[in-house]
């Protein structure tokens, strides 16, 4: 069984997940209105991804016994200036993610749950690949600066993502 001071970290966690969701999702919708099809590609394949980890956390707690409290979810900001801000604000986004991921594995630690803390360690290592993912972004388009011509070779290639 989990422990409440566990679980109500993982529902907020769960909770922190869909909101990661619908922010890509909302990011996603911003590239098609843009015409930034392959961004917009790579931001739909986040948003599942997201949702994805949110699974994770809600089956990981019907698992262990404890009860999924499925909470708001705060609505996203829906547009951005530039390509460069919504892929800053990604990564700002994966900066808090990995925070909230560590002091959860921080939690388990103090509750002495190494169930959940071994769950926790696909997270951690997954947060590396995020924020490494997001920065590579963010360099590139900082790269493109305002040439249009380099922004579209940076679309195509987001577009790749399976």
């Amino acid at each position: 069984m989990i422990s409440q001071r566990l679980q109500d970290a993982f529902n907020r966690q769960l909770v922190h997940e869909m909101f990661s969701s619908n922010l890509y999702l909302s990011m996603a919708a911003s590239f098609e209105s843009a015409g930034l099809s392959g961004m917009a590609r790579w931001m739909h394949a986040q948003a599942g991804e997201e949702r994805a980890h949110a699974m994770k956390f809600f089956h990981y707690l019907v698992d262990r016994g404890g009860q999924v409290k499925i909470g708001a979810v705060e609505a996203p900001p829906f547009e951005w200036p530039l390509p460069l801000a919504a892929f800053e604000t990604a990564l700002k986004h994966e900066q808090k993610t990995t925070a909230a991921v560590n002091d959860l594995h921080t939690l388990a630690a103090a509750e002495k749950d190494h169930a959940a803390g071994a769950f926790l360690q696909w997270f951690l290592i997954h947060q590396v690949e995020e924020e490494a993912s997001a920065t590579r972004n963010v360099e590139q388009l900082k790269l493109a600066g305002d040439n249009n011509a380099a922004l579209l070779v940076i679309d195509h290639q987001l577009g790749k993502r399976e």
